[in-house]
């Protein structure tokens, strides 16, 4: 019964421009500004946990270092994923998968790009089911991990990542696998006539990346219905000008 976004702004890796991407305060703030979806990344620590993490090592966006697979959840936590952006997140913690769906609307598409394969779609598919966000949730992965995910509970929502490009080839083999969104990659423009026959096929339509106000117009009149961005705040402001709503959060009673 809940009404989902039709278009509107991706928030890559929440609002990452102003946050520390893959946090709970740049998923707190994407929410804040009105997106209608947010990306963010999950990953598999060393005693098989769900968290947030874009890179395959902690290097850039932590104070620790190595594989993100190197160390258990309890070790993970002690990091600081929050100062390299501003001394104001000193002491940010790594989310897990779970205190990320736990602050999220019910109106929200979550975008759920997953660094692993089969064991990692298992696990977040059985997370997800379990926190019932399957009507907004969905696995931006490739064909294996997709099909293991299904295998786990046959609702679940796939962003066709398997040999994404931003081509016919990639939209025939999207609706191939029957996904429900795609993920056109690369290029300064889409086709329209691309986009029309994802929409004939009720497959929803994102983009990456974008963070040029044009670039976005663009896409807009192309029929790309989520571009993911950085620059949410401005990128909103073009969604403002195509009359696509900021998301009113609706959170559970």
């Amino acid at each position: 019964s809940v009404t989902m976004p039709t278009r509107g702004i991706c928030a890559h890796r929440g609002a990452s421009d102003t946050h520390p991407e893959n946090t709970i305060p740049a998923l707190r703030e994407a929410i804040r500004l009105g997106a209608q979806m947010i990306e963010f990344d999950v990953a598999l620590s060393k005693d098989g946990k769900l968290v947030l993490m874009h890179d395959n090592t902690l290097d850039r966006t932590t104070n620790g270092s190595g594989p993100v697979g190197s160390l258990p959840l309890a070790e993970l936590k002690k990091l600081d994923a929050g100062s390299w952006k501003g001394s104001q997140f000193k002491n940010t913690p790594i989310p897990t998968l779970d205190e990320a769906l736990a602050i999220m609307p019910e109106n929200i598409w979550l975008n759920v790009h997953l660094k692993g394969g089969v064991e990692l779609a298992k696990k977040t598919t059985e997370h997800i089911a379990a926190h019932q966000r399957l009507h907004q949730a969905f696995l931006a992965c490739g064909a294996q991990a997709a099909a293991a995910a299904r295998l786990v509970n046959s609702k679940v929502q796939i962003c066709n990542m398997e040999r994404q490009a931003n081509s016919l080839q990639y939209v025939k083999e999207t609706i191939g696998y029957k996904s429900e969104f795609i993920q056109l990659y690369g290029g300064n423009h889409v086709d329209p006539a691309h986009t029309k026959i994802l929409r004939e096929e009720r497959i929803r339509i994102n983009f990456c990346c974008a963070n040029e106000a044009d670039k976005v117009h663009q896409l807009f009149k192309a029929g790309v219905e989520f571009p993911l961005v950085d620059k949410l705040a401005s990128m909103l402001t073009v969604a403002d000008q195509h009359k696509i709503p900021r998301l009113q959060p609706v959170y559970r009673s």
